[in-house]
């Protein structure tokens, strides 16, 4: 299956490293200016969207009509970026990603990968199987609607309703899945809609089951399914370990503030926990700082602690997959944090390395894990 990402820059030499890595990934990139990015997101579909930041106007219309989509379907988009002090701007326009110029194909590699990876899932995700069946629809708690779902995915769906819907509206719908006794109840945000009644919807906080549940069906059901993921195998090497984060060895780190699930097993069990990139090294690791706002995400971690301090001598395989690449402003310390009277230094050095070179930054972890062996001892 082919994937379609349109490149807006003016930096030639910028364009040639992504079209050259994209290729590789199997992405092909349509290079563009500005204008003509305007007019060709109007009318095609592309799986991700690149822009360069150096006409922050102009990239901005392009992210803003880029956001739309068709058919409420919305690409990944990346932006290249000069300046760094305007990394939560970019995140505002609505970047899910940022590549800092001048671009390198070294550089450039595990971004370029982890985006394909999530451009892949994406699009399985917006794989949709056309339907028409009745479903229930409510807006709040008002008057309960009729209508017709039309097509269904395992993250949204299009239906025709009795009445017009309003963009950004919270619904509740309740139907059957198909040549199914299932019946579905999700509540979604309307992301498009017009004046006949039709509207496309995305699900929100969707229980696990369910999403199982509709992720088998669509895929049983799909006619030009994606075919599951292919990654290549990567090797992880957990070497620091905190309440708060962890520092993992591998040739093929990703970027930062990508968003990761990290996974334990060993024989039949099996434990995750989530995280943020806080510190990329390209070629030899990264740090991260577990996701724990919640008592639920402070529990995950727990257990993903206690489960490889209470099996010594045994070595799990570690398995680590982006989420997302931004889906909000990583350095934002308030998303992210454990707890305030935390005391980490692991955690600390994370959240401070931007202040250090790569070296100065593995000396600090060497010396972190040397005193706290000395402690142990």
């Amino acid at each position: 299956m082919t994937f379609h990402a349109l490149l807006v820059s003016k930096d030639e030499e910028a364009a040639e490293v992504l079209t050259q890595l994209l290729s590789r990934c199997g992405v092909g990139a349509a290079c563009c200016g500005y204008p003509e990015a305007l007019c060709r997101l109007a009318e095609e579909k592309f799986d991700s969207v690149i822009v360069d930041f150096d006409d922050p106007h102009s990239a901005s219309l392009v992210l803003q009509n880029a956001s739309q989509g068709i058919a409420g379907v919305k690409p990944v988009t990346i932006v290249l970026l000069s300046d760094k002090t305007k990394v939560r701007n970019v995140f505002g326009a609505g970047a899910n990603f940022v590549l800092y110029k001048p671009i390198s194909a070294e550089q450039a590699e595990a971004s370029v990968r982890a985006a394909t990876a999530l451009i892949k899932r994406e699009r399985r995700r917006s794989c949709r199987v056309p339907v028409q069946v009745p479903i229930q629809l409510q807006i709040d708690n008002g008057p309960p609607l009729e209508g017709i779902l039309l097509d269904l995915s395992e993250d949204g769906m299009d239906m025709l309703a009795a009445q017009p819907l309003h963009l950004g509206v919270t619904i509740s719908a309740q139907f059957n899945l198909p040549d199914t006794n299932t019946e579905i109840q999700v509540v979604g945000e309307i992301a498009w809609a017009s004046p006949n009644g039709q509207a496309g919807v995305r699900f929100r906080d969707v229980p696990e089951n369910l999403r199982a549940t509709l992720k088998t069906w669509v895929s049983a059901n799909a006619r030009q399914a994606p075919p599951p993921e292919s990654e290549p195998a990567t090797q992880y090497i957990l070497t620091d370990l905190s309440l708060g984060g962890c520092y993992v060895e591998t040739d093929l780190p990703f970027p930062e503030g990508a968003g990761v699930t990290l996974c334990l097993k060993v024989e039949d069990v099996e434990v995750q926990a989530e995280g943020w990139v806080r510190v990329m090294h390209a070629g030899f690791g990264m740090g991260i700082e577990f996701v724990a706002r919640t008592t639920d995400e402070q529990a995950q971690v727990a257990r993903f602690i206690g489960f490889l301090t209470s099996r010594p001598g045994t070595f799990p395989v570690l398995l680590i997959t982006a989420r997302i690449l931004a889906g909000c402003d990583p350095y934002d310390q308030s998303e992210t944090t454990l707890t305030e009277e935390l005391e980490d230094p692991l955690l600390e050095l994370l959240r401070s390395h931007d202040k250090l070179n790569q070296e100065e930054f593995l000396q600090r972890l060497r010396q972190q894990r040397s005193s706290e062996e000395v402690t142990s001892a």
